[in-house]
């Protein structure tokens, strides 16, 4: 199980393909245009706050995580220890788990990179806390 931990690869992409996608001015300042004037409020159909905040032009940040684990079972296991946890930001966070043979995939989508950021964090407590646990009963038994 310490592959796991070890081997663990992951990627962040800001929606664009070039990663590493920072949150410029962070999410409590608002750009304003070049003549100073504050940013317009877009409203309408199909414009909710959180689209009409980050502009027309950004792109929501993405961030996947892919957790190898020694047996298809462990990955299983994992992920239903994991999955349950709903995400406490949900209309501005969002969070697939899925299972691939031995590899638990885990991708984000969010509006903020502050959120995204707190959201990984969280969520790799948890994993280390299910994958220490995972070790310390040992090996899972077929059924």
């Amino acid at each position: 199980m310490r592959e796991a931990e070890a081997d663990a690869g992951g990627g962040a992409d800001g929606g664009d393909g070039q990663g590493g996608h920072s949150c410029p001015g962070g999410a409590d300042t608002a750009a304003a245009p070049a003549s100073g004037a504050p940013p317009p409020h877009a409203s309408g159909p199909g414009r909710d706050a959180a689209s009409a905040a980050r502009g027309p032009g950004m792109r929501p940040h993405i961030f996947t995580l892919s957790v190898p684990f020694p047996t298809p079972l462990e990955a299983e296991i994992a992920h239903g220890s994991l999955a349950p946890d709903a995400e406490p930001h949900q209309r501005v966070v969002g969070k697939e788990l899925t299972v691939s043979g031995r590899i638990l995939a885990i991708r984000w989508k969010a509006e903020d990179c502050r959120l995204l950021r707190i959201s990984v964090i969280n969520f790799l407590d948890q994993l280390s806390l299910v994958v220490r646990t995972m070790q310390r009963f040992g090996p899972p038994v077929s059924r």
